[in-house]
This record gives C-alpha cells, structure tokens and sequence, in this order.
C-alpha cells in the first residue's frame, strides 16, 4: 500500500507534535494512547477540532530525562496519526486509538505561545515514491517462507503476521508496516525504519533483522530449552 492513502494530510499546516522516548508509531498501525498531561489533553482538543491528525515523535538522546515539561530536542523524523476514536473522562483525560497515516520530517519546530502548551511543527512528506512491485513480492514470499517453515514460525505474532502474508488483498507495503512493529522490538531499527523513505532500503533492514531472529532461534533451540528446569529462560 502507497502511503498516500485516502486520508488527507494538509502539509501545509504546523501539525501538534507529541515526542515520546522511542518510535512508537508506524504507518497503518493502531496506537492506543491515554492522555492526562494538560499540555496533551489540550493538544487533543485542538486535534479534534481541526484535522484530528498528530505527528508522533521521538526525543533526541536523554536530555529529555531532565527537561521533559521543557522542550526537549526531537529527532526529525515522525509518523502522522489520525484520531480515529476518541473518549473524554470526566476529569478531561482521554483514551485514544491513534491509527499511523503516512511518514514525515520535522522541517521547522514553531516558536512557543504563551496560550498554546504543547508542540507545534512544520512537516514535509517522506516515503511517497513507487517501489518495485517484483522487490515486494520477493520479499512477501521470502516472508511467508519464514513464517510457515523457518524459524519465525517460534514468535508469538507469528501466526497473525501470515494470516495478512496469506491475505493477497493485504498490500505488501502494509505487510512491511505489519512485520516492523509486531517482530522488530528494538528501538533504534524501529526509528531507522520510520525514518527511512526509501521501501527497498525498508525491506532490506527488515530482512537483516528477521535474520537475525532466525539465529537467534537457532542458537535457543541448540540449548534445548525443552530440558530447562521450570522457570528458567534462555537469554
């Protein structure tokens, strides 16, 4: 699936920005949020009353630790969310779901307003060329291969992620999407995977990082955790 989708992001409007300390919003994924800080509930409200669009974003380094209710430095790169269900509690809180749209970059961070307490931001676009439709049917089938009899079949998402392999009305583009946040777990390649616009480029680090998790399989099963005392894991 291209990432211009039928929802429509207006790049020409400053969009609310909500920095968190890894990435943990891609394209076509559901996100759910619960949102208590003043700065985000009103942040929520003016979503709401416009686009209902927010860009996920990431904190640069650990300096936000110590200057979080400041304006801590944010990598560039961000996924755009649409609210697509929302719940107001009494004492003003919300419960989200926040569904990935598209990716994109951080161009300018608007000045802070005395009436307005959280983040705004210029973005730009990332990700919109085509991909090589022969690339991503090699990579959907290589994916299939793993889930049904290779070692991803150990994984506890496994058996979902090749119920949409199977699905051929399941874009493979979305396929990526699927497979980057239900069996990559490690923060830094999910950024990477964020940031990069390129799908190749995409499909060759989730595909260095699926091997990965095939050896780390293998070198589990050589130790038989079959025989391990209950309780004990391998690590």
């Amino acid at each position: 699936m291209s990432e211009q989708t039928s929802i429509h992001v207006n790049f020409g409007k400053p969009m609310p920005v909500f920095p968190l300390d890894s990435a943990t919003l891609l394209p076509q994924q559901v996100l759910p949020l619960h949102i208590f800080e003043p700065r985000y509930r009103q942040m929520v409200e003016h979503a709401l009353d416009s686009s209902g669009q927010i860009a996920m974003a990431v904190f640069d380094g650990q300096s936000w630790e110590s200057e979080y209710h400041g304006r801590p430095a944010l990598k560039p790169a961000v996924c755009v969310g649409q609210l697509v269900q929302h719940e107001k509690m009494t004492d003003g809180r919300y419960n989200l779901l926040l569904q990935g749209v598209c990716r994109a970059r951080i161009v300018e961070e608007l000045p802070a307003e005395s009436d307005r307490l959280y983040r705004l931001a210029v973005l730009e676009p990332v990700g919109l060329e085509e991909p090589d439709p022969d690339l991503l049917d090699g990579f959907r089938r290589r994916l299939e291969h793993g889930l049904t009899d290779g070692e991803l079949r150990e994984f506890a998402a496994a058996e979902t992620v090749l119920e949409f392999v199977q699905n051929e009305d399941v874009p493979t583009e979305a396929l990526m999407e699927l497979v980057s946040f239900a069996l990559i777990q490690q923060p830094e390649l999910r950024y990477g995977l964020l940031a990069e616009g390129d799908t190749e480029r995409r499909a060759e680090m989730i595909e260095t990082e699926l091997d990965h998790l095939r050896g780390l399989v293998r070198r589990a099963r050589a130790q038989h955790p079959e025989a391990w005392p209950k309780g004990l894991s391998w690590n």
